[in-house]
């Protein structure tokens, strides 16, 4: 059973409103915006990260489900596995209070089990968030909405890939994998006025194709358009091959918005410095996903992002 496989059956009993049919991060519950996250070693950590990034990840995921939501975090529920190496354990909860402090998130209760000697370590977080005006779905857009894009795809992917080949590697590149940051005020100000949006956490291409079926549209991306920082250009270039890589790498935990054309975001209230770009639009009919480089049909890739599958297969381990 894949990931699509498991949501279609939760779906036949998964019927109350604030469930939103399972076709989005979160649901929207009397007021209150929750979502659940989980990380697991060899999976969304390498056995080899540091205990303190794997707690800030753990929180920092969560916390991107509500920012695509436009709201405002309130309380976590922490499911935490112990294991005879202290020392980890105890570096591990200093990087969960480290990102529970900087973004004002209580931690409120949980669960704690202990796992046997040389068990994958797996970290669970319920994050609760106030829902704003509006909480945008993934649902919702429209034919002639356009796509914007906040914060910048590849760096996380390629971090990745840099720690795979040499596991003293560091830079930013790395800090974006294993650090992610949660663009939550950049969510609260775009809501209001969204369509649909999401955060990008399993590839850009397979999040667009996301909401673009969730709001009957198709989605058209233009890779000439996607932000890449210095740091992932440097180190990759900014070609086509490099592009593709960004676009479906995942992990990159930016936001993607519908806003009706015609609206410029950066006349919103966005934190100084937010980096966001017009990087498609929404059309009627046609293929759900489309992409495009110099105004020319590129094919899709024959894998847009991440899905989790039933194989005892190590995603982090067997991505690039």
């Amino acid at each position: 059973m894949n990931e699509a496989e498991a949501i279609e059956r939760l779906r036949r009993f998964a019927t109350d409103p604030a469930a939103r049919g399972l076709a989005d991060d979160a649901a929207l519950f009397e007021g209150l915006v929750i979502t659940h996250d989980s990380i697991a070693e060899g999976v969304h950590f390498l056995p080899g990260d540091p205990a303190g990034s794997v707690g800030w990840k753990l929180v920092a995921v969560n916390l991107s489900d509500l920012a695509g939501k436009g709201a405002t975090p309130a309380a976590a529920v922490l499911s935490l596995t112990i294991s005879s190496d202290s020392i980890w354990d105890e570096a591990f909860l200093s990087g969960v209070e480290a990102a529970c402090t900087s973004y004002s998130l209580p931690l409120i209760g949980g669960d704690t089990i202990a796992l046997p000697d040389q068990a994958p370590r797996v970290f669970g977080l319920t994050a609760i968030g106030r829902a704003g005006p509006r909480t945008p779905s993934r649902g919702g857009a429209s034919p002639g909405d356009r796509l914007w894009l906040v914060g910048t795809v590849g760096d996380s992917a390629l971090g990745l890939a840099q720690l795979l080949e040499n596991r003293k590697a560091a830079g930013l590149l790395v800090d974006s994998y294993r650090q992610p940051i949660p663009q939550l005020a950049a969510g609260q100000a775009l809501a209001p006025h969204a369509s649909a949006m999401m955060d990008v956490s399993d590839g850009l291409l397979l999040d667009a194709r996301r909401l673009a079926a969730a709001s009957g549209c198709s989605a058209v991306i233009d890779l000439d358009t996607l932000p890449l920082s210095e740091s992932f250009t440097a180190e990759r270039g900014d070609g086509l091959e490099a592009r593709l890589f960004a676009a479906t790498g995942g992990d990159d935990y930016a936001l993607l918005a519908a806003l009706p054309d015609g609206l410029d975001p950066l006349t919103l209230s966005l934190p100084l410095e937010t980096s966001i770009r017009a990087i498609g639009n929404l059309e009627a009919g046609g293929e759900i996903l489309r992409i495009v480089s110099g105004s020319e049909p590129v094919a899709l890739p024959e894998v847009l992002g991440h899905e989790h599958r039933g194989n005892p297969a190590s995603p982090v381990a067997g991505r690039f």
